[in-house]
């Protein structure tokens, strides 16, 4: 692990050696009290396994567990952990006016080849001692994972940077998110229209409408997150770089005939007529 009074290596050489972002040495995890931190990762858990609960099922579930909590508090935390169900909601707000609107492109579209649809989510991962939040980039026909970033805030140009690296190893013909303002987000939309993309865009709380990447989000918590409790941002960087690369290259999937997402993604290359 990286020291910060190493007597021969400066923290810029030890990034470098363990291949870690400098900048995310120095990020320190979101914070909250105890209790909340400790009310989030039972939110996480619930709601990687039922993520159509909204937050009065939510908070019911809660109290079965035996916290003493109300929907007000319930439905602050998962408002922050970026949560929501997956069913329609009723339209209690009006849509920001500034963003463009983009059409769901998916429905009864097959797919045929990689990099034919590329997908983006940003997900809560509970640590130890706070929180961090992570996006990344999937093909949906290899369901291989292109790039991802880790931020302690729900800013955009986290997403944005996963963008511009996954851009730099292919292009897609079409990239679908959720409405969040992260993917609404003008640089983030033009980026996409500048390379002549086509964007797509989930109903409103449809989760299921951007469904391989929530079943990624499932492998990662399950496989790697919730096992490690990861106590650091360079740990859990590190951790992340070990598990993406097992999840693309060495990991069967059964919706993929097991074979590897990079057996898929990269024998399309080799494909001759």
């Amino acid at each position: 692990m990286i020291e910060t009074s190493h007597p021969f290596l400066s923290i810029r050489r030890q990034c470098d050696l363990v291949g870690l972002n400098r900048a995310t040495f120095y990020h320190q995890p979101g914070g909250e009290t105890a209790l909340n931190l400790a009310l989030m990762r039972v939110i996480d858990e619930e709601y990687t396994r039922t993520p159509f609960y909204g937050y009065r099922k939510m908070t019911a579930r809660l109290q079965q567990l035996g916290y003493g909590i109300n929907r007000k508090r319930v439905a602050r935390l998962m408002g922050k952990m970026g949560l929501q169900a997956i069913y329609p909601h009723p339209r209690t707000s009006k849509p920001d006016q500034q963003h463009k609107k983009y059409p769901y492109l998916l429905r009864g579209l097959t797919l045929t080849q990689p990099n034919q649809v590329w997908s983006a989510d940003i997900t809560y991962v509970p640590m130890a001692k706070g929180f961090m939040y992570l996006v990344a980039i999937m093909d949906w026909f290899s369901r291989f994972v292109l790039t991802w970033q880790l931020s302690n805030t729900l800013d955009g140009l986290f997403c944005l940077e996963a963008l511009q690296l996954a851009l730099q190893q292919a292009q897609p013909e079409i990239f679908n998110t959720d409405q969040g303002v992260q993917f609404t987000a003008h640089d983030f939309t033009n980026e996409l229209e500048t390379n002549q993309i086509k964007i797509s865009m989930d109903g409103r709380g449809r989760a299921f409408d951007n469904i391989f990447i929530e079943r990624l989000w499932r492998s990662v918590k399950y496989e790697d997150i919730y096992l490690n409790e990861y106590g650091t941002v360079p740990a859990l960087q590190i951790g992340l770089e070990n598990y993406f690369q097992l999840y693309n290259y060495q990991r069967p999937h059964q919706s993929l005939a097991y074979r590897t997402p990079a057996e898929i993604h990269f024998s399309a290359y080799t494909v001759t007529d």
